[in-house]
């Protein structure tokens, strides 16, 4: 007779619209291993996984289980906002406006380390607005026009950034240094092109594939920050000014086609309607915990209005395979 699994075990829930849910009260009682195995399970079948009533209170206890839970955490490069940090690999939410959305996205796409796991902790709630939403990356790919993923397939993707010290993450903030050789050795490392500026700031391209291969089902995966670094998805006010004040080439980042043509605005607007169309959501609880698979699973921001305090891990460190 086969032994029931961890996973088996757990009193799933799946609200309409939302992502796969436990409640912590039905865990009680679990060993740790088998807790640990069975919300990775979950996540590794569903590609997401919120668990509500932890009754995670402050920094320490969310450092405690993202810990637990992972197989390692990362530190952060490359960032293209600013984290405050709580703790080894554990970061607050990047800094960006309420009142803005943060469209769909995975995390560290054009790296090439990222984290197979995303882990997400609010230990304050928003009034309004602020969930994380996530959508399937196979689904997302299959309900792109094929046209256009093929595009993407064979010239991938090209990331262009400009960082000063106005605006988003300075240079030194997002590669952890101020030493220019440490800097210029880690673009070197990581097929980073660079052009330090006469002003002291720093212009990088970087070319990465835009759909990969799930490492452990083989499923073929929109995997890119396209969309999202975009200039337009910025708001569009904000991105006149940029262009006004820093011009068309010194936007602190846009996307391109791999082989370097400008992206259509009417081409971000698909891609990001179609993430909108796949995209499942719940609003925050204090003490929630998300489990979102990095690979599968692209995640996103809402607008929101109060205090909104959301811990952050990038976990499961591995290659991107650009």
């Amino acid at each position: 007779m086969s032994q029931p699994t961890p996973t088996s075990a757990l009193d799933l829930q799946f609200p309409a619209g939302g992502p796969p849910m436990l409640a912590a009260e039905s865990t009680r009682g679990m060993a740790w291993d088998d807790f640990r195995a069975a919300l990775r399970g979950v996540v590794a079948e569903h590609g997401a996984l919120l668990v509500r009533g932890l009754g995670l209170s402050g920094p320490e206890d969310v450092t405690d289980v993202f810990r637990g839970l992972a197989d390692g955490l990362m530190t952060e490069r490359e960032a293209f906002a600013a984290r405050e940090t709580y703790a080894d690999g554990v970061y607050s939410s990047s800094a960006w406006p309420a009142a803005q959305p943060m469209c769909m996205h995975h995390e560290l796409s054009y790296a090439m380390q990222v984290p197979g796991m995303m882990m997400f902790a609010c230990l304050t709630a928003p009034a309004s607005g602020g969930s994380t939403g996530v959508a399937d990356s196979p689904t997302v790919l299959g309900a792109l026009p094929p046209d256009l993923v093929q595009r993407f397939e064979h010239e991938g993707w090209l990331l262009v950034r400009s960082y000063n010290d106005e605006i988003g993450a300075s240079w030194a903030e997002s590669f952890g240094t101020d030493d220019r050789d440490t800097v210029e050795a880690y673009c070197r490392a990581n097929r980073i092109e660079f052009e330090w500026q006469p002003d002291g700031g720093l212009h990088t391209r970087q070319r990465r594939r835009a759909v990969l291969a799930h490492p452990r089902t083989g499923q073929r995966c929109w995997f890119n920050q396209i969309a999202f670094l975009s200039e337009w998805t910025m708001d569009p006010d904000v991105r006149d000014y940029l262009v006004e004040v820093y011009g068309a080439d010194g936007l602190p980042f846009t996307t391109r086609y791999g082989g370097g043509d400008p992206i259509p605005a009417d081409v971000v607007e698909l891609i990001t309607g179609t993430f909108d169309r796949h995209t499942r959501r719940e609003p925050w609880s204090a003490g929630d915990l998300l489990l979102v698979d990095n690979i599968r699973t692209a995640h996103s921001r809402e607008p929101y209005e109060g205090a909104r305090e959301v811990l952050v891990a990038l976990a499961d460190p591995m290659p991107a395979g650009h």
